[in-house]
């Protein structure tokens, strides 16, 4: 319903004159209904900056740019309607800054008919700054509170609940307007519910501290009825007179968790440690007495005494399969090798790697060629390889990619003399490149031993890739890592191609003797650091006719290639010490000599190493590689000169 109209206040032109006389060190200004100002008193020249004669005659809301918290026309409205109106406005000072203004405004008559508004105007810029502050204060405040990943719980004196962060709601699996006005006691099991307040009690009584001020690991008490471990911090303050207790709580379910995950794994180290030594001692034993018995049964008679030889060597066969099993207890669990095609077990285990590494890293996985059947565990061979992506996804914290590639490969008997604990044969290879922070070469070579780790406290053991490398041992495979600061780490593993599957390359190329290779008589530089595997190149070469120079370094390649005039291919490794790559190495050779064939070679999967600063003609030799390999990649980029 509408207003009722409330008729001004009259007033003559001379009380008004003496009003504002006696207010005239007030914020007190005057003006016409229309806003013209016919009064302006000391105090709002002090409060405005704007001295009287420049005031008066002006417009009152142009000149002091006038911002209303509330339409203009409801205070028009209430002007007329009531006589008067309050409330807050912002007012602009002559130097250009804002003045938060509380103002009262009464609406008089004059007795020519003309209506003149009294207004009283009060500076609230401090308390409105003030109060935003505080404001402000609460949100960062309520902002902590939210985000910190200990809960916190504000008690009284009589162990009520005032406040619950939003951690706590999520770690007691309760909202907070369940718990607050409720006894504290309530999150907790029994018994320590039931004495709970006689602690409170005691220490008002006394003074005596048993948790105030200190940590301790308690037991807490879910929603659901669940309990967990928990580390209590207290704090001791006081609001408005009365005592408060503010209890900041961390849940140890997940470190008591680690902890016993890593204690067992150092029980089961040392006892994979114990039985490895005891198993190997216990196997040279058996070899020996296993070796004699059959020599002597090989000059017995059919009869008595050959049958109690055979019992003693059945005998033996048993401890052989004893010590079999305590290696395999050393592990985490026994093994369970079945025929399994890697190619579609490691497909098939893509999508959950895909969801484990995130958005940010690209997962590749590249199936080269068939014959990749093996006997292996697969659901260990699994726990590798996803040990193996979460090592390189906090490789690669700004994102990356993860190749995955499995192949058939033939390890010939030169690479096994390089790595006297591998056997050469035909091995199904799994190779996973990431292309992160990678390893420098004292943290490569102590990557595998266990509770190695180059993660912060608490955010890893170091029993990831110590846990593949014995899995792979113990499938009978050979684990090895490439790695290089700032270009990436490759992990590859190789488990035994089983008997019945058919290699890649029929028995009788694999089987070849280097006499039937392709042959050459021209000059081969040869540029590898490391000197076993440079010994073996060398003498490859050499038994197919080349001439080889050889270099351990770019630096020392350079200088042999002015003195040898004749070099028509470099044979070099990529990531090498000295300062000077492979890649960089080669473009360099090509600036002296352009007709100079260029063959890469390096232990990394992705031949896109060799792609930086792009060498036309050049080509790639991943390692291991086999002398056949070798011949007919030189001769290749040879005969195409």
């Amino acid at each position: 319903m509408p207003h009722r109209l409330v008729s001004p206040r009259t007033a003559s032109p001379q009380e008004l004159d003496a009003m504002v006389h006696v207010l005239d060190g007030a914020d007190i200004v005057v003006h016409r209904f229309d806003g013209t100002i016919t009064h302006w008193s000391i105090g709002c020249e002090n409060m405005y900056g704007w001295a009287r004669e420049e005031a008066v005659g002006e417009k009152v809301h142009e000149l002091l740019a006038t911002k209303f918290l509330e339409p203009a026309e409801n205070i028009r409205d209430q002007l007329k309607s009531r006589g008067f109106w309050q409330g807050e406005i912002i007012h602009r000072h002559k130097s250009g800054h804002d003045i938060h203004v509380a103002s009262r405004c009464v609406l008089v008559s004059l007795p020519d008919g003309e209506l003149t508004v009294i207004q009283t105007n009060s500076d609230v810029s401090a308390l409105r700054q003030a109060q935003e502050a505080v404001k402000s204060r609460e949100a960062h405040l309520s902002s902590i509170l939210d985000t910190v990943p200990d809960a916190m719980v504000v008690i009284d004196h009589k162990g009520k609940v005032l406040s619950f962060s939003k951690a706590a709601e999520k770690l007691f699996g309760m909202p907070a307007d369940q718990i607050c006005g409720r006894n504290v006691s309530n999150l907790m099991p029994t018994p320590y519910r039931e004495a709970h307040d006689g602690y409170i009690d005691h220490y008002i009584e006394t003074g005596e501290k048993r948790i105030i001020g200190y940590g301790r690991v308690v037991t807490g008490q879910r929603a659901d009825g669940s309990q967990f471990p928990m580390e209590l911090h207290v704090g001791e303050a006081t609001a408005n007179g009365e005592r408060i207790f503010t209890g900041f709580v961390r849940d140890l379910t997940s470190r008591f968790r680690i902890e016993e995950d890593l204690r067992q794994a150092q029980k089961m180290e040392a006892i994979g440690q114990l039985t490895g030594g005891l198993a190997h001692d216990f196997n040279n034993l058996l070899t020996v007495i296993s070796g004699n018995l059959e020599m002597i049964e090989d000059k017995l008679p059919p009869g008595s005494l050959r049958d109690i030889l055979k019992e003693a060597q059945s005998a033996a066969q048993d401890g052989a399969i004893l010590t079999g099993q305590l290696l395999a207890f050393g592990r985490r669990q026994p093994l369970n090798p079945k025929h399994a095609d890697l190619g579609q077990l490691v497909s098939g285990f893509s999508d959950l790697l895909r969801r484990t590494l995130g958005e940010n890293i690209k997962l590749s996985t590249v199936i080269d060629g068939s014959g990749l059947d093996v006997l292996v565990d697969s659901s260990q061979l699994q726990n590798a390889i996803l040990n193996i992506a979460l090592n390189a996804r906090d490789a690669m914290p700004r994102g990356g990619s993860l190749t995955t590639t499995i192949s058939r490969v033939h390890l010939d008997a030169d690479y096994a003399k390089m790595f006297p604990e591998v056997r050469s044969g035909n091995f199904v290879l799994i190779a996973m490149t990431d292309t992160g922070i990678g390893m420098t070469e004292e943290v490569r070579k102590r990557a595998i031993e266990p509770f190695f780790t180059t993660k912060e406290v608490g955010s890893g053991t170091g029993l990831g890739l110590s846990m593949v490398y014995g899995f792979v041992k113990q499938s009978g495979g050979h684990l090895q890592l490439y790695s290089e600061v700032g270009r990436g780490t490759t992990v590859r593993i190789y488990l035994p191609a089983i008997s019945d599957a058919k290699p890649r390359e029929p028995a009788s190329d694999l089987d070849s003797g280097e006499s039937q290779l392709p042959r050459g008589d021209e000059t081969v530089l040869v540029v590898e650091d490391d000197a076993r595997v440079r010994r073996v190149a060398v003498a490859r070469l050499a038994s197919m006719g080349y001439t080889v120079r050889e270099a351990e370094n770019g630096h020392r390649a350079l200088d042999l290639l002015r003195e040898n005039p004749g070099v028509a291919l470099l044979f070099t490794d990529i990531v090498m010490p000295g300062g000077i790559t492979g890649d960089e190495l080669a473009r360099e050779v090509r600036v002296m000599r352009p007709d100079v064939a260029v063959l890469f070679t390096s232990g990394y999967s992705e031949p896109g190493l060799a792609e930086k600063g792009t060498v036309p003609g050049a080509q790639w030799l991943r390692k291991p590689y086999t002398a056949k390999e070798l011949a007919l990649k030189i001769r290749e980029l040879l005969d195409a000169k």
